[in-house]
């Protein structure tokens, strides 16, 4: 499948951020407030278009989630890009709500795709187990866990969940979608002030996942669940009631990857085929 660019219209790159807290998630909805509505309404405004240019982004977040590092892509009619883009960043910053910030515009390199392209996201989720609760100014961003946790624990329960597997116990199927992914990073950090913080990097996230891994794992550092549980439920590969969706104001997307400019298009038509394990698919070696 082809990504080309359609003749007379240029890719532009859009690097931005945004507090989730009053958005119904990225993608647009009908008569619901969403990350992507206000930018495309905002692109239209500032560029005075008499229609509306779609946004493509790396990682559709969900309802009450928060981005540092969110990409996106556009494509604009060249004539458009030449009147506006020296002066887009400053007429967007002028014309969007103060919780949805654009850092960087720029013409995509050939072969690059917001979506298609990233070879990895990064997101954090934050959580606190002090008894007296979350700092006030931290509330909006860090989760609560009324239990004391073990972050040693967590971190060896997470070392059975890296590498390509079936998330299936972990997500929320989608029709046609896989649930295949590589975990490539699930780590946790007690920092100074303590607020821990679940790193968790992937070459593509399912549904639910990083919640979902997260729940399981906040188990484990309470003491409800042993070591062993998350992985096992992994291996199971069906949906376990007792693995929680945690809240989704404590996780933040933080950054997106892309290989170097030469490698984009492959990588972005290697992206859009359907995958299987290794240990499944037909064939051999």
């Amino acid at each position: 499948m082809s990504d080309e660019v359609e003749p007379g219209f240029v890719r532009v790159r859009l690097d931005l951020s945004y507090d989730g807290k009053d958005f119904s998630g990225w993608a647009k909805q009908h008569e619901r407030r969403t990350v992507q509505g206000e930018l495309e309404d905002a692109l239209r405004t500032v560029t005075r278009s008499d229609r509306t240019y779609e946004l493509t982004v790396a990682g559709r977040t969900d309802a009450g989630v928060h981005a540092r590092g969110q990409v996106a892509h556009v494509d604009l009619p060249e004539d458009l890009w030449a009147e506006h883009g020296d002066r887009l960043l400053r007429r967007l910053a002028g014309r969007l709500p103060k919780d949805v910030r654009v850092w960087r515009v720029a013409e995509a390199p050939y072969g690059f795709n917001a979506r298609f392209s990233a070879i990895w996201r990064r997101y954090a989720y934050r959580v606190v187990d002090h008894p007296g609760g979350v700092d006030p100014l931290l509330r909006g961003h860090v989760l609560w866990h009324d239990w004391a946790l073990d972050v040693e624990a967590m971190n060896e329960a997470s070392r059975a969940l890296l590498g390509e597997h079936d998330f299936a116990a972990y997500c929320k199927r989608r029709e046609g979608a896989t649930t295949i992914r590589t975990l490539q990073e699930l780590r946790w950090e007690r920092d100074a002030s303590g607020v821990i913080t679940a790193t968790v990097r992937a070459d593509a996230f399912c549904h639910n996942m990083v919640r979902s891994l997260v729940g399981a794992l906040l188990f484990v550092g309470d003491g409800h669940r042993p070591v062993e549980w998350p992985g096992k439920v992994l291996a199971a590969g069906v949906r376990d009631s007792a693995v929680h969706v945690v809240r989704p104001h404590g996780l933040t997307l933080e950054e997106v990857g892309y290989p170097a400019d030469e490698l984009l298009m492959a990588r972005n038509l290697e992206a859009r085929n359907r995958r299987v394990l290794a240990s499944s698919s037909d064939g051999c070696c």
